[in-house]
């Protein structure tokens, strides 16, 4: 082991050596090193002549570039095309750290690791894999869950997806997350808890995630050692009153010594920059310090140089700009106001009682997404075949449950949706 990597984890040991034992062989392994190529750059930073980092300068000593792609960007060139650290910018992290602050007012005095940025959402998961998950390790998830974590943890990482049922009575399966958390005895357990939910758009009343923090609260005391990854792609868009408006990362930041808390975040679908790719890793843990936090950040940082190098300068710049504008805040209500009418126009029409012959929705409250249960009989995929052929609408099937992004659908055309979806069923009935 590189002794690097070793003096990192001489600190997570002597700080929580619970987080040490959730590590993955890889996560133990990995450090950003402070020596070498990288270190000897950070020790030529202000020389009058640097022939340290691979790019290119002009002769004045600004970044090289083409003026074909200069002329589209309105930014000063060094916050365009010079690489940005492994870890993220500092200012865009230590922006968005205050940003999670402002929007979980619970965590106001809590102590926080500064998010490390990486190449957005599915990126943060495969760190997140990378760091703490083992060939054959189960990650609880429940039933209904983004197919990617499929492809990022079963297949890159050789995990299990081990399933508890999301649903019942209307509501999240509490006992089904309690007895599955409880499978296996004592040990490591590994949790991925997506709120609002894709597939379903479904987040957890408040008194649901009092719930659901409690149970793992009570798991950690009988001694297992818990990481859960906090999957917030559509925070905040919560449409409902009673809804837990805060990501669950919260309580969990500082709930057991036994509990690691990582949000994975980020502005993709947030603030409406889907191709931009950044995302954040941040860390919460009861007693957590910065010296803690700190050696979590560099083996996170280490994970994303040796896979991606670091995220991408211009996208850093531009959202940072975004942010401190001051119009921001009124622009992202507009289009929340937009997600909301087209939520609303989908529970409206949904009011039909004749739609009840051919499916029934899935609780929904949150997010891009809402699930309809087909009825028994029917076969999903023919469904959606018809309703492409013959009613030029377009639904993912995920066995026999069709997902509606109501995110990509004026509320103008919700009604003819669901009357396509209506008559598809009809068609594949007869």
């Amino acid at each position: 082991m590189n002794p690097q990597a070793e003096e990192l984890n001489k600190i997570i040991q002597a700080k929580n050596p619970v987080i040490y034992d959730l590590l993955s062989a890889k996560g133990k392994n990995i450090f950003f090193p402070k020596k070498g190529i990288l270190g000897q750059t950070a020790d030529a930073k202000g020389t009058r002549i640097n022939a340290t980092i691979g790019a290119a300068v002009e002769d004045n000593g600004s970044p090289m570039r083409l003026e074909s792609i200069e002329s589209n960007i309105k930014l000063d060139p060094s916050l365009v095309f010079p690489y940005a650290p492994s870890f993220g910018r500092p200012d865009i992290r230590a922006k968005w750290q205050s940003m999670i602050f402002e929007k979980n007012p619970s965590l106001q005095g809590k102590t926080l690791s500064l998010p490390v940025v990486t190449n957005a959402l599915t990126h943060g998961v495969s760190m997140a894999g990378y760091l703490f998950v083992d060939e054959g390790d189960q990650v609880i998830v429940p039933d209904l869950f983004w197919g990617n974590y499929n492809l990022i943890l079963t297949h890159a990482y050789g995990a299990q997806l081990s399933k508890f049922n999301l649903f019942k009575d209307g509501g999240f399966d509490l006992e089904a997350f309690r007895a599955k958390l409880a499978e296996g005895g004592i040990g490591k357990k590994i949790l991925i808890l997506n709120f609002p939910n894709n597939p379903t758009g479904y987040t957890p009343t408040q008194a649901e995630i009092k719930a659901i923090v409690g149970i793992i609260k009570e798991s950690a005391e009988a001694g297992n050692k818990i990481v859960v990854f906090s999957d917030d792609a559509y925070f905040g868009l919560v449409y409902e009153e009673g809804i837990e408006p805060e990501s669950i990362f919260a309580p969990l930041s500082d709930l057991h010594e036994n509990v690691l808390a990582l949000k994975i975040d980020g502005p993709t679908k947030e603030d409406y920059v889907w191709g931009f790719r950044v995302g954040f890793m941040t860390y919460g843990v009861k007693g957590g310090d910065a010296e803690l936090y700190g050696a979590l950040e560099a083996k996170t940082g280490g994970a994303v140089r040796g896979n991606i190098s670091n995220a991408a300068n211009v996208s850093q710049s531009l959202l940072l700009s975004a942010f401190e504008n001051e119009a921001y805040h009124a622009q992202k209500e507009a289009k929340f106001e937009i997600m909301n009418t087209r939520y609303q126009a989908v529970k409206e029409v949904l009011k039909d009682d004749k739609y009840q012959q051919y499916f029934t929705a899935l609780p929904y409250n949150s997010g891009y997404f809402m699930c309809v249960q087909l009825a028994e009989g029917l076969d999903g995929e023919q469904v959606r075949q018809i309703l492409i052929e013959k009613y030029s609408i377009g639904l993912i099937n995920l066995n026999n449950v069709l997902r509606v992004a109501f995110s990509a659908v004026a509320a103008s055309d919700v009604k003819e949706l669901f009357e396509g979806i209506y008559n598809a069923c009809k068609d594949a009935a007869q």
